[in-house]
């Protein structure tokens, strides 16, 4: 039933796993916890709930690339009902999640909050090619990008760090600090799941 799983990232606070669905797969989401869904690829899926399978009926939506969606704990099926495969990454939490509201403190003025709830934030990170950020924090988190890009990172104690960060590259990045700074040529367009 549904394509090729393969795990990014396990530790004690997420499961991360890409999937690739072939036209008509479907990805199997599970009902005890509580996740996050993001599209690689633009395409249409049809979202069909487990729990309440007479109260609910499956509905058929357009996503786009790099929308991420909010997965409440409840067992259902994401199934690829357009012409051409899709790549999505399930993000499951793992803790329980808290009371704390993060909300856009300590991130840069031009990331976006998608959502933000008891299980953790979702942001939108892009960053020009030749441009920089200001000093700002990160909660632990999983990274999913987008566009790629080269990266120097200015640490508050005057340390720099060169990364690179691969278009399709999924993985898990530790709290920290910084002054980002674009040094490529190409645009960084990441998501990033912070869980609570």
């Amino acid at each position: 039933m549904a394509g090729v799983q393969t795990e990014k990232v396990r530790n004690d606070k997420v499961l991360v796993v890409e999937q690739i669905l072939a036209p008509g797969e479907a990805l199997s989401l599970p009902g005890e916890r509580a996740g996050v869904v993001v599209y690689l690829d633009a395409g249409s899926v049809e979202i069909t709930p487990l729990i309440t399978p007479l109260q609910e009926k499956p509905r058929t939506e357009t996503v786009k690339r790099g929308e991420a969606v909010f997965q409440p704990p409840q067992a259902g099926t994401v199934k690829n009902t357009g012409p051409a495969a899709l790549r999505v990454v399930w993000t499951e939490y793992l803790g329980k999640g808290g009371s704390e509201t993060w909300g856009p403190a300590g991130l840069a003025p031009n990331y976006k909050v998608i959502f933000e709830n008891r299980y953790g934030r979702v942001y939108d990170i892009q960053m020009a090619a030749g441009t920089s950020e200001p000093l700002h924090s990160h909660h632990d988190r999983v990274v999913i990008c987008l566009s790629g890009a080269e990266l120097m990172h200015e640490m508050p104690d005057g340390r720099k760090e060169n990364a690179t960060l691969k278009t399709g590259e999924i993985g898990w990045r530790l709290a920290t600090t910084h002054v980002g700074h674009n040094l490529g040529k190409t645009d960084l367009w990441v998501i990033a799941i912070e869980p609570k």
